[in-house]
């Protein structure tokens, strides 16, 4: 395919159900027209705002609280800062590279691929239909928080996890938002079917049930505001 037709292909005829053939094609580009599976796998890992959240998680509930209880970084606003650092010289900052670079080589010969088990009994291929089913009948919605498919990417989870015995079978999975199965990881069993049918419940005479829809100044799927009503001074 000559320049004129791939450019042809990308504008007009790329039917896209995800970012996946643009960020191959980019990849492919900068990297002269050829690269590895791997290398394009990075680059779509790259583009993914669900593990990009997760590993935010990671370091600040994890990594971050452990150096920050030795004193090593200090965190502000979302940010890290290893402390002492501008100290350092340009030879003590190459031995610190050297060194962390010998303990990860060392521990990733002692432990293997066991260090990404728990990732890989998680994941696993599920077929469109199955996904299209179960985002169907979660109203194309998260059954955790509620928040729409138009807003944010669903995505399938295993009610009880692969690693902990969990089928693929459609009554096992449950729609959620990418934010939200990030945060239920794969230690949690806990079933939002109830929830989300809880969200059809309407109560005679409860206040928010029964809005009237002209004090209704902003709504989304999720809530809505009204105009307070004053009282007569």
């Amino acid at each position: 395919m000559n320049f004129k037709e791939l450019k042809d292909f990308i504008q007009k005829r790329m039917r896209m159900s995800h970012v996946y053939q643009p960020v191959m094609l980019m990849t492919l580009v900068h990297n002269n027209g050829k690269c590895s599976e791997r290398e394009i796998a990075k680059a779509l890992l790259g583009k993914d705002e669900s593990q990009v959240e997760y590993y935010e998680k990671i370091t600040r509930d994890m990594v971050g609280r452990v150096l920050r209880s030795h004193e090593i970084v200090k965190r502000t606003k979302r940010q890290y800062t290893l402390n002492d650092f501008d100290s350092f010289s340009k030879d003590q900052v190459q031995t610190l590279i050297n060194l962390c670079e010998s303990k990860l080589h060392e521990y990733l010969e002692k432990r293997g691929s066991r260090v990404w088990q728990h990732r890989r009994r998680s994941s696993g291929y599920i077929s469109g239909t199955i996904r299209y089913e179960i985002f169907k009948r979660a109203g194309f919605h998260c059954e955790l928080c509620g928040i729409s498919d138009h807003e944010k990417r669903l995505d399938l989870d295993h009610i009880l996890p692969r690693n902990k015995g969990g089928s693929d079978e459609l009554s096992n999975f449950q729609a959620l938002c990418y934010s939200c199965n990030s945060m239920k990881r794969d230690r949690d069993d806990t079933d939002f079917h109830a929830i989300r049918e809880s969200l059809k419940k309407r109560h005679p005479g409860c206040l928010f049930c029964e809005m009237d829809k002209n004090r209704i100044v902003k709504e989304n799927s999720l809530a809505y505001a009204v105009a307070e009503r004053r009282r007569p001074s």
